[in-house]
């Protein structure tokens, strides 16, 4: 077997260096492609039930909201309407609120980013022991 040379020893470690880069991006993108699928998988399942839910709600209250006014019609029809509103009104305050909180949780790609930054991590580590290992060459 024939000895390498310096330039063939550097070539082939960039070829190895290249090649473990692209098959670890490929790992990552399709990581993150998976996540994406799941994530639309369950946004679509939660669209729809939400939207059965809000239907189904929204007839309960209307007709909750008849029932007062019915129960109350004789004596304090205005009071009964103008608190049924309020109450609708707060709960509706509510629950925007609470919706505005869950849309500030960032959970898209949770996965992908934090290997992304441990693959960061693990390359800035053996960037400063590279570096250290040089450093103790010169010194002797």
């Amino acid at each position: 077997m024939q000895e390498q040379g310096p330039v063939e020893r550097v070539l082939g470690a960039i070829r190895r260096l290249t090649a473990s880069l692209v098959e670890s991006g490929e790992t990552r993108l399709r990581l993150a492609v998976l996540e994406l699928e799941e994530e639309r998988e369950r946004l679509f399942v939660m669209l729809l039930l939400s939207g059965i839910a809000l239907m189904l709600i929204c007839f309960g209250i209307g007709l909750a909201i008849l029932l007062v006014v019915v129960a109350f019609w004789d004596t304090h029809r205005l009071l009964a309407i103008a608190l049924s509103g309020g109450i609708l009104l707060a709960l509706g305050g509510l629950i925007a609120w609470r919706v505005k909180v869950i849309a500030s949780q960032r959970s898209l790609l949770r996965s992908t980013l934090s290997n992304l930054s441990r693959d960061s991590d693990s390359l800035k580590d053996v960037r400063t022991d590279a570096l250290e290992r040089q450093r103790q060459r010169e010194n002797l």
